[in-house]
């Protein structure tokens, strides 16, 4: 990446193999996944304004090739994913045969998954865990069955949402404009599936889990939507907010949060240490291998082909677009 003028402008280089320092490891990248963030920060539409040329590529797989100094529990010829951390972002990413990350910041390829759903799985499935559990206090005392809204629920985080949400025993709502897509939510676990096209999807939405209102909305979308999102709330809904891929919200009057006490929330995956990102994730993993789920892959391209993998994100996936690296 030479430009802010975004993923079109990616071009094929080589460049000298990177080298891991104190605490770090080099891994050869197998899979990388790609994110809605890449493109947002190859259009300068990100905090992060790495020095040029950069490499993006947040997630990935890999092998261990070499470690740092002072790097202890793990060694050469171990397989890992990639949690959260700067690759990608401030340093130099995935989308590369060798990457240095931090050690504190890979794990292990949890027991069944393949190392495509490994490569793609950690950033949205982290993003979905703080989504799901930022607010101090649960969406509803147990017994009652809570209700979650789920807006763009077919692509990575909306995914990584669903799945969560079902192994918390939540009641799950779901948003696609793609009726195919829809069919595969309600395969993956989604109670509800709605288009959010339709002439008043959330009055859909209240008439579907009636009596009750939804208690935790996951937004990965924003816009005109948004409206339709709030009004789904009961009293002391919340809205963790994730992106908004629709633009801006119009005409956004704070009125409509008075009188049943809703509240919203920014997510941030940045906000992640690297000890709080395993502890978070080995929360996930066990949650999901308890009820027999793994993460979603869309469809994998070539490495020469990440111009089109790219593309295809653009689209509006369902599960995660990678791209295989090495070998």
């Amino acid at each position: 990446m030479d430009s802010y003028e975004g993923v079109e402008k990616l071009r094929l280089g080589q460049v000298e193999d990177p080298l891991p320092g104190p605490g770090q490891v080099l891994l050869r990248i197998r899979f990388a996944a790609l994110n809605p963030a890449d493109a947002f920060l190859a259009q300068g539409m990100y905090p992060a304004k790495p020095p040029f040329p950069h490499i993006l590529g947040r997630d990935g797989v890999g092998e261990v090739l070499a470690v740092g100094p002072g790097v202890e529990h793990v060694a050469p010829g171990d397989t890992v994913g990639i949690l959260r951390c700067d690759a990608g972002v401030s340093v130099w990413g995935t989308l590369a045969e060798k990457a240095v990350v931090p050690a504190a910041s890979v794990a292990p390829v949890p027991r069944g998954w393949s190392l495509e759903e490994m490569a793609g799985a950690p950033l949205v499935f982290l993003t979905a865990w703080q989504a799901l559990t930022q607010w101090s206090d649960p969406p509803a005392p147990p017994p009652e069955r809570s209700v979650l809204l789920i807006t763009g629920a077919s692509g990575g985080v909306g995914i990584a949402s669903l799945l969560l949400g079902k192994s918390m025993g939540l009641v799950v709502a779901a948003l696609s404009r793609s009726a195919e897509k829809g069919a595969r939510l309600q395969e993956l676990g989604a109670d509800f599936v709605f288009d959010p096209a339709g002439p008043n999807p959330g009055k859909a939405v209240l008439a579907a889990i009636a009596p009750r209102k939804v208690d935790l909305a996951v937004d990965n979308v924003g816009g005109p939507l948004f409206h339709q999102v709030l009004a789904t709330l009961g009293h002391g809904g919340r809205v963790s907010v994730v992106g908004r891929s629709a633009g801006e919200v119009p005409q956004f009057n704070t009125a409509a949060l008075f009188f049943r006490r809703n509240r919203i929330g920014g997510v941030a995956v940045g906000d992640y240490t690297p000890e709080s990102a395993q502890a978070a994730w080995k929360q996930i993993a066990a949650r999901l291998q308890a009820m027999g789920a793994k993460p979603v892959v869309d469809r994998i391209f070539p490495f020469e082909e990440v111009k089109p993998a790219f593309a295809r994100l653009a689209q509006g996936p369902l599960g995660k677009v990678l791209v295989r690296v090495a070998g």
